[in-house]
């Protein structure tokens, strides 16, 4: 068994799933109708993409137990025959591997576009060096999704521009969405065990090193936006290993409700 894929499939099914589960949150309520549309399609990008990977992990799970001959999921907790659903649905907070950046809540536009460009700009290095994966399977996923990404990443920072350079309102909410966020950024590229073994073996990606690119088109977005490149800060972590914000306990009680009220239910 390689735990290490488990976990890592998780964190990258983990990430897209509940930053789909918050923006999802806006449909309905977008500024105007054509924004409601796209972060709403968003959202169904990004879940589309967890579904990707969570099968694939389940199916990972699934190929261990027979090997084992063990009913005990080694997430730790009972899940003989693993689906994409049961990943979803019935892991427990400290299960879930996503980064601390994608579980802030929404709070206002600016903070909701702030979220999604730095987290797209991220994603789209990630899944460009994730193609070359030795592992065939993440390889293929991460080819489908950077054509989805490319869209998320053009439309955050056309929204990023459009809003720091826009009026003296949009501007400050803008200040206010970096300040709230920025230090959850460094985390995205401090990998834990799982990923630098990943990455050892040539399945995932060293995440240090995207780093400085990751910054450079985040400083030519700024630029371009009139907003400052934040100074250095204390980054909050731990949310790959388990350690969340409060944030994520109401995320998983809204998301987890009708599989938790009515156990096995199906459309």
């Amino acid at each position: 068994m390689n735990q290490s894929l488990i976990d890592y499939t998780l964190h990258l099914a983990d990430n897209s799933l509940i930053l789909g589960q918050r923006n999802s949150e806006w449909c309905g309520h977008g500024p105007v109708l054509e924004q409601d549309i796209a972060i709403t399609n968003i959202s169904l990008d990004l879940i589309g993409q967890a579904r990707n990977f969570y099968q694939y992990a389940a199916q990972l799970i699934n190929d261990s137990q027979k090997k084992q001959g063990s009913q005990v999921s080694p997430l730790g907790g009972d899940l003989e025959g693993a689906s994409e659903d049961s990943l979803a649905y019935l892991r427990k907070e400290r299960e879930f591997k996503n980064c601390l950046l994608v579980e802030q809540p929404n709070v206002d536009w600016a903070q909701t576009i702030l979220r999604q460009f730095f987290f797209s700009q991220y994603q789209h290095l990630l899944l460009q060096e994730l193609q070359n994966s030795k592992d065939e399977q993440l390889a293929a996923i991460a080819e489908k999704s950077l054509k989805e990404v490319t869209y998320h990443l053009r439309w955050s920072s056309e929204w990023v521009i459009r809003l720091g350079d826009g009026t003296e309102e949009s501007h400050q909410r803008m200040l206010n969405a970096i300040d709230e966020l920025w230090r959850y950024t460094g985390e995205i590229f401090e990998p834990v065990s799982y990923e630098r073994q990943a990455a050892n073996e040539k399945i995932g990606v060293d995440v240090s090193k995207l780093k400085e690119p990751w910054e450079n088109k985040v400083k030519d977005v700024f630029t371009e936006a009139t907003l400052l490149f934040p100074v250095k800060t204390f980054m909050q972590t731990g949310g790959k290993e388990g350690k969340h914000t409060e944030n994520l306990g109401y995320i998983l009680t809204e998301l987890q409700y009708m599989q938790r009220a009515y156990p096995g239910c199906e459309w």
